[in-house]
C-alpha cells in the first residue's frame, strides 16, 4: 500500500476518538447475522439456532505479535483468524467480532485503517457473513487487540474437547508447523541484536516467505469445523499451543490416551509436535468416518501412564507457554 503524505495520515495522538472511529467503521461490512451494527451502545445479533458460541483472544505487543514484523492488516488479519478458529472448534459458524483496541498515540491513522481492512478481508475469505458488529478504542502504551467472537452452532450440539472415544480416528486438516517455521525465522534472522527489525523479502530462502505468511496472516480452516461436527466428531480443538500441547489437553479432557503416528505428521514432525500457531483443527471420528479436508494422525486408546504417545513413545515437549516463551523487547 503506497504511503501517504503525513498531512493526510496524522498520529492518532492528534486527532479525535470520533475519527478514529470513524477511520475504522467506514471499512467494516455487515454480518448476516446483524441486527443493529456499530453505531449504539451494543449490537445487537440473530441467533438462529437458540444458543451462542462465545470466545475471547488477547494480542499483545511482545509475547503476541511486533510491530517491526507485523503491518496493520497482518494484525487485523490474524486477530481475526485466531479468535475465528476457536469458533470453529466448537463446530459452530462465525457470526461476529467484537473488536477492543489499545493504541499508542504515535501510531498512525493508516496503521488503524489497515487493521480494520485485515478484519473484513480476513472475514471474508475465512468466514463469508461474519463481521466487526461494535468494540472499543482506548489509548496505551503497548498496542492491544482484544477480540470476542460470537458463532451459531445451526441447532447442532458443541463439539467439546471431552468427547474423544477409544477407538477413534485423530485427524487434521493441512499441514502443521509452518507458523513455527515462520517465527523461527523471523527470531533468527529478523533481529539486530535482541531487537526485531523489519523482513526484508531479499534474505528469504524457498519456502520461508510462506512460512512466514502462515505465522503473520495465518488461514485456519474455519468453515470444517462444522463440516467436523455434521460428520460427527466427537471431540475438537483448536491447535494453537502445538499439537503436542494440545493433544495431551483433549486426551485429559477426554480421559483417554492419544497415539499419534510421526510418520503421519508431515515433513517436520518434531516441528508439526512443538510448534505453536497453526490454528489448524484437531478432532477425533470414529472409525470409518473421516470427512473430506482432514487426514488420519493417529487413533485414540485407553488410558495409560502417558496421556499422549507417538510411535508408542511418551512426547517430550511441552508447546508454546507465553509466560515461559515471550521476551519483552519491543519492535
Amino acid at each position: 500500500m503506497p504511503s501517504r503524505p503525513e498531512a493526510d495520515d496524522p498520529r492518532l495522538g492528534d486527532v479525535s476518538e470520533g475519527r478514529i472511529l470513524q477511520a475504522i467503521l467506514t471499512r467494516t461490512s455487515p454480518a448476516t447475522h446483524t441486527l443493529l451494527g456499530p453505531g449504539d451502545d451494543a449490537a445487537v445479533i440473530a441467533t438462529p439456532s437458540g444458543s451462542v458460541v462465545a470466545t475471547t483472544d488477547t494480542l499483545v505487543h511482545g509475547p503476541d505479535f511486533r510491530l517491526a514484523w507485523s503491518s496493520g492488516y497482518d494484525l487485523g488479519w490474524k486477530a481475526a483468524a485466531v479468535n475465528l478458529a476457536d469458533v470453529a472448534a466448537m463446530g459452530a459458524r462465525p457470526t461476529a467480532l467484537l473488536v477492543a483496541l489499545a493504541v499508542p498515540r504515535d501510531l498512525r491513522l493508516s496503521f488503524v485503517e489497515r487493521l480494520a481492512d485485515g478484519f473484513r478481508e480476513a472475514c471474508a475469505a475465512l468466514a463469508p457473513g461474519c463481521a466487526v458488529v461494535g468494540g472499543d478504542l482506548t489509548v496505551s502504551d503497548v498496542m492491544t487487540v482484544a477480540v470476542t467472537a460470537l458463532g451459531d452452532l445451526e441447532g447442532r450440539p458443541p463439539v467439546t474437547r471431552g468427547g474423544a472415544e477409544v477407538g477413534d480416528v485423530v485427524a487434521v486438516p493441512g499441514e502443521l508447523g509452518h507458523a513455527a517455521h515462520g517465527l523461527a525465522v523471523l527470531f533468527g534472522r529478523f533481529r539486530d541484536g535482541d531487537v526485531p527489525v523489519s523482513v526484508d523479502p531479499a534474505r528469504l530462502a524457498a519456502g520461508e516467505g510462506a512460512a512466514l505468511a502462515a505465522q503473520l496472516r495465518p488461514t485456519p480452516p474455519i468453515a470444517l469445523g462444522a463440516v467436523a461436527a455434521t460428520a460427527g466428531a466427537t471431540a475438537m480443538m483448536d491447535i494453537s499451543d502445538g499439537l503436542a500441547l494440545d493433544a495431551r489437553r483433549m486426551a485429559d479432557a477426554s480421559d483417554v490416551t492419544i497415539a499419534l503416528e510421526r510418520a503421519a505428521l508431515g515433513e517436520a514432525p518434531d516441528r508439526a509436535l512443538a510448534g505453536g500457531e497453526d490454528h489448524a483443527l484437531l478432532a477425533t471420528f470414529p472409525a470409518g468416518v473421516l470427512p473430506p479436508g482432514f487426514r488420519a494422525i493417529g487413533v485414540v486408546r485407553p488410558r495409560g501412564d502417558e496421556g499422549l504417545l507417538c510411535d508408542d513413545l511418551p512426547v517430550d515437549v511441552s508447546g508454546w507457554d507465553p509466560y515461559r516463551d515471550w521476551d519483552s523487547v519491543a519492535g
